[in-house]
């Protein structure tokens, strides 16, 4: 044995969270760089939250519907879902490339390129100048892999769980301060006469306000990492010697053998990035499928629902403004972050990782079955207490399948085969996601307008919600193809 407690005969391919899951106690979590790593995680949901109780209204305002209601949703969908296009173009390279210069680097250029694009957003007149914004914003950010790496490599297998428990404070936060930012910073001159009645330039940009607050936090977010984040690649190398390594690297992978596999030494600073064609194995890529599958159920009803608030009660929505949007999905993120918090490590330690990520999945079939319902009964009583009663009861019923992320976050990390490979097997798994994410939206939201057009009017304009449910169906036969337990199951049992 060595000093680290690991076999000499183990090699780089050894999983990542195979060690020490039979301790007892759970590991103490290092609660100053994990604090950080929230913090910075909080800047992804703001600047990708705070645009969606605005969004359908800015669409109607730059004129490229030319009034035409039932094609909102679509250009909705399309704005969104640009974001994850461009990063599923980039966010493997991120990751790939924070294996060998580290982790800070490519969390600071993220950050900035957050903050670059969200201040191009708020100046964007017209529906391509939005839409290059967020092209831009998906491009130069990679964070979210890379963080989730950070996260793996602070903790180990007997607090992993503990740890992804916290995870969705980040994003419930954000879920929660950016629809309360962009619902009432939207419009200020209008909103706050007294304040910004005044002001030109915010009648002429309606929208900056709300873009421009989490911009300005990326920013500082940027300013945090340099300062205060400590980085957790063991030996980064310069971009300058990553470059010239790179050639020579690439011909060694192409005419290597799988015997010349190098073992790695009692020292963890021996082990090394594995090419990404040995890491395609069926269990990276079987954890990899199922967050995509079920980022794309998700995402798909996180763009839908502003949508189908904002659609006018006769075409199949409910007519609300942003600020009574704001107030839906921000009570939602109050409530997730809560239940996350508090119930996520004692149901994932009492059922399994497997069972708590499928009961999470099937959770969205009534949520999706919920949206005519609810149509029906505003047709009838307008927005009544009731409507309001079942929307927010289907807002928090949505809540459950986000106990799926930190389900899948732990089988993506138990499938990494090294630790030196976790930035790249993040970066395969979001990629994969990001791709689903750039259809989900723009898919989901140009069926609802397909099942709400006069000419089409598809079962009633319910359409949308059989196809995205069968969907879901799809999702659970892949999550039956998950390991029944993983390391941290093992652990808890």
């Amino acid at each position: 044995m060595t000093s680290a407690g690991r076999p000499r005969d183990s090699d780089e391919e050894t999983p990542l969270l195979a060690g020490e899951q039979h301790r007892n106690k759970p590991s103490t979590i290092p609660w100053g760089q994990f604090t950080i790593i929230l913090i910075l995680q909080l800047a992804e949901p703001l600047t990708s939250q705070v645009i969606y109780p605005f969004a359908p209204e800015l669409i109607r305002n730059i004129g490229i519907t030319h009034g035409d209601e039932t094609k909102v949703a679509y250009y909705v969908g399309v704005m969104q879902s640009i974001f994850f296009a461009t990063q599923a173009l980039t966010v493997l390279h991120w990751s790939r490339i924070s294996d060998h210069i580290g982790r800070k680097p490519v969390i600071m250029t993220g950050l900035m390129g957050l903050s670059l694009s969200m201040y191009c957003f708020g100046l964007s007149k017209t529906f391509w100048g939005a839409v290059v914004s967020r092209s831009l914003n998906g491009a130069l950010n990679g964070n979210i892999g890379v963080m989730k790496s950070m996260l793996a490599e602070i903790t180990d297998p007997s607090n992993i769980a503990q740890a992804y428990a916290f995870m969705p404070i980040a994003w419930s936060t954000g879920a929660t301060l950016g629809p309360i930012i962009g619902g009432s910073l939207s419009r200020p001159a209008e909103r706050y006469p007294s304040v910004f009645g005044e002001s030109e330039f915010f009648k002429a940009y309606p929208y900056f306000l709300a873009c421009a607050i989490p911009a300005t936090f990326s920013l500082c977010a940027c300013l945090t990492t340099f300062f205060f984040l400590k980085e957790t690649v063991r030996s980064p190398v310069s971009v300058r010697e990553l470059l010239r390594r790179a050639p020579r690297e690439a011909a060694v992978e192409q005419n290597a053998a799988p015997a010349l596999t190098i073992k790695a030494t009692a020292d963890d600073d021996a082990e090394r990035p594995l090419p990404v064609g040995r890491l395609l194995t069926p269990k990276v890529l079987i954890a990899a499928g199922n967050y995509a599958f079920l980022a794309v159920v998700d995402i798909s009803l996180r763009a839908l629902q502003p949508v189908f608030y904002s659609t006018p009660i006769a075409l199949g929505g409910l007519g609300m403004d942003p600020q009574a949007i704001g107030y839906i999905l921000s009570v939602y993120g109050i409530i997730n972050g809560g239940l996350q918090i508090f119930l996520f490590r004692r149901i994932h330690d009492r059922f399994g990782t497997k069972r708590v990520y499928m009961t999470g999945i099937a959770s969205v079939v009534p949520v999706f079955a919920m949206f005519p319902f609810i149509n029906a009964l505003a047709r009838v009583e307008g927005l009544s207490d009731r409507v309001w009663a079942l929307a927010l009861g289907q807002a928090l019923l949505s809540i459950i399948i986000n106990f799926s992320y930190g389900c899948v976050f732990i089988f993506i990390t138990s499938s990494s085969p090294n630790r030196a490979s976790l930035g790249t097997v993040n970066g395969m798994a979001q990629m994969m996601v990001s791709v689903m994410r750039a259809v989900g939206p723009a898919t989901a939201n140009s069926l609802f307008s397909l099942s709400i057009d006069k000419e089409h009017h598809l079962m009633g304009g319910h359409f949308v919600y059989l196809v995205l449910a069968l969907v879901t169906c799809v999702a659970l036969f892949v999550a039956t193809l998950l390991p029944e337990k993983d390391t941290s199951d093992a652990r808890s049992s």
